[in-house]
């Protein structure tokens, strides 16, 4: 995924075009803040799937910026955040529609043989290893503990 934003920030560059340009360089520069945690922990750089995790934390973030701007009367700032999250979600995998993760989240609690709220985490930690990047969790996490009652 890394040469994939370099090869994108070049393209963006070349165009002129300065919302892609400046997200794409926010993106790298997450993804070398985490390099530089792992390094400092004796852990290895970020995988693709650990950029995935960054990227769907980076979408959070604005989507609650932008409905903040929103709120506050500042519909440029958030129409920004709104386009900072379409480049974004350029580079993630499909997400996965709400029916499908009811069944994918009643796969993972079956498959674990969770029984209680206490076996929530152990669920979501298997949803995170199987589709990372590709659906919201925080969603998910509310499916699982349904269905954990």
């Amino acid at each position: 995924m890394r040469e994939q934003f370099a090869e994108c920030l070049k393209d963006a560059l070349k165009s002129k075009d300065t919302r892609r340009t400046s997200t794409v360089r926010l993106i790298q520069a997450a993804i070398k803040d985490r390099d530089i945690a792992n390094r400092g922990a004796g852990k290895d750089p970020v995988d693709d799937d650990g950029i995935r995790q960054i990227l769907a934390k980076m979408i959070k973030q604005r989507e609650e910026s932008a409905r903040i701007y929103a709120d506050n009367g500042r519909p440029e700032l958030a129409q920004q955040e709104r386009e900072e999250i379409t480049v974004i979600n350029g580079f993630l995998p499909e997400q996965i529609s709400e029916d499908k993760v009811k069944v994918l989240c009643a796969d993972v609690v079956r498959d674990t043989g969770a029984h209680g709220l206490r076996d929530m985490g152990k669920c979501m930690n298997a949803l995170k290893e199987r589709y990372p990047g590709q659906m919201d969790f925080a969603k998910a996490s509310g499916v699982v503990k349904d269905l954990l009652k």
